[in-house]
């Protein structure tokens, strides 16, 4: 498990699962001839995509930000429709910490779209059941909204599977929250709710693009999904936010790459250090 060490915050990337997605659909109107120099392509014109929350300890806290793809969640179906070839190992990775379910303070959740949001419930005796049953949830109010009664494009990503057993947990927040050095911002953009995370210490800032940015090869601004509800939205956010993540020279952190847990660029977009996924 990757590690990033601040003053007196610990961030660990867990193992989510995996997901294979259409990278025509991941880098919207993008050329396959630009965005294949970047990022690997198989044959079937997929691209590998973790889904690997990250595990944040500070002050006595453990916080948990997305919470993976899940784990017996999906039917063969859907696994081959989404080319999940691998489940979460959360459990296993938190045991290995000393740690369970129930030692979770918060979830921070950017969006609740199905390959974040999977693992909030498990399925015990019939039914859904809080994965976490001791967290609280937080997301902002319009992600919250919409993932209760979402419209005829989103109602195929938010899953009522994965918001009824929790929703007694969940803290909707409007504009902004902030637990100490931790600050999520409401953005839009992928969609309407999503979310960005920063922390923000003297001398070192984190900023978790989630979905506006979910892998190193979405770097440049103009470059977003086709699954984005409000691709401008995201660009205007991508816009500011990279660019004081540059500024700061920040530490950018993913939850969908492959290949990197983080990286921090220059102003200049030239790669300072990197956080490599350590491949299996």
């Amino acid at each position: 498990m990757e590690v990033l060490e601040l003053k007196g915050i610990r961030l660990t990337w867990l193992n989510g699962g995996v997901t294979h997605l259409d990278g025509g659909a991941m880098f919207g109107v993008v050329p396959k001839p630009l965005w294949s120099k970047k990022y690997p392509v198989n044959e079937q014109n997929q691209i590998e995509l973790r889904t690997d929350p990250i595990l944040i300890q500070m002050n006595g806290k453990n916080i948990l930000v997305e919470t993976g793809i899940g784990k017996g969640k999906l039917t063969e179906k859907q696994k081959r429709n989404y080319g999940v070839f691998e489940e979460s190992e959360l459990e296993n990775n938190l045991t290995h910490m000393g740690l369970t379910f129930h030692d979770i303070d918060y979830v921070l959740m950017t969006h609740m779209h199905f390959d974040h949001a999977c693992g909030l419930t498990t399925y015990v005796n019939g039914e859904y059941v809080s994965t976490f049953p001791n967290a609280e949830i937080i997301t902002s109010k319009v992600e919250w909204e919409e993932m209760r009664q979402p419209n005829i494009r989103s109602r195929n990503t938010y899953w009522k599977e994965n918001w009824q057993a929790i929703e007694n947990q969940v803290t909707p927040f409007e504009g902004e929250w902030s637990l100490g050095e931790i600050k999520m911002v409401h953005t839009g953009g992928h969609s309407d709710g999503h979310s960005i995370l920063l922390i923000e210490q003297v001398d070192q800032v984190v900023i978790h693009m989630a979905d506006l940015m979910p892998t190193h090869a979405h770097e440049h601004v103009l470059w977003v999904m086709a699954y984005d509800d409000y691709p401008m939205d995201s660009i205007s956010a991508k816009q500011e936010w990279m660019e004081y993540g540059r500024s700061k020279q920040a530490w950018f952190t993913f939850y969908h790459d492959a290949h990197y847990r983080a990286i921090k660029w220059d102003e200049e977009g030239s790669v300072l250090e990197n956080i490599e996924r350590k491949m299996k």
